[in-house]
C-alpha cells in the first residue's frame, strides 16, 4: 500500500470514528429554548438587536479582504520565481503600485480612524 492510498482510507474511517463517538458519548438534553427557531436558542432582549452598525469596521473588513487577495494573487508570480521575466516584474510592481495608492487614499480620507467610545485614562496616569 502507498501512502495516498492509506490516507485515502484512514481519513475517512477516522472520520466516521470520531462522528461514532460523538453520538454515543455526547450529552443529547434538547429544551424548548434550545428546540426554537431564533438563532443559538436565545430570545432577544429588547434593544439588543437591529442596533447602529458602525461603517468603519466595514471599512477595515473590506480593507482586510482586498490585501488577503492581494496576497492570494502574489502567489503565482512568487511560485514561478526562477521563470518570471522582466515583464512579470513590472506586472507585479504596478500591482503593489495600485494598492498603495488605494491605501494612501483611505489614509488621507482618514477612513481608518474609529472613534473610540472608551474613556483616555492617560490623561490621567500624569
Amino acid at each position: 500500500m502507498t501512502a495516498t492510498s492509506i490516507f485515502l482510507f484512514f481519513i475517512p474511517v477516522l472520520g466516521l470514528l470520531l462522528i461514532f463517538f460523538n453520538l454515543i458519548f455526547s450529552n443529547n438534553t434538547p429544551y424548548a429554548e434550545k428546540n426554537s427557531v431564533f438563532e443559538c436558542g436565545y430570545h432577544s432582549f429588547t434593544g439588543q438587536n437591529r442596533t447602529q452598525f458602525n461603517i468603519s469596521f466595514f471599512i477595515f473588513a473590506l480593507l482586510f479582504l482586498l490585501f488577503d487577495l492581494e496576497i492570494l494573487l502574489i502567489y503565482p508570480y512568487v511560485v514561478s520565481a526562477y521563470s518570471n521575466t522582466l515583464y512579470g516584474l513590472l506586472v507585479m510592481l504596478i500591482f503593489f503600485f495600485l494598492l498603495t495608492l488605494g491605501f494612501v487614499y483611505e489614509l488621507g480620507k482618514n477612513a481608518l480612524n474609529i472613534q473610540s467610545k472608551q474613556i483616555n485614562f492617560t490623561k490621567y496616569l500624569d
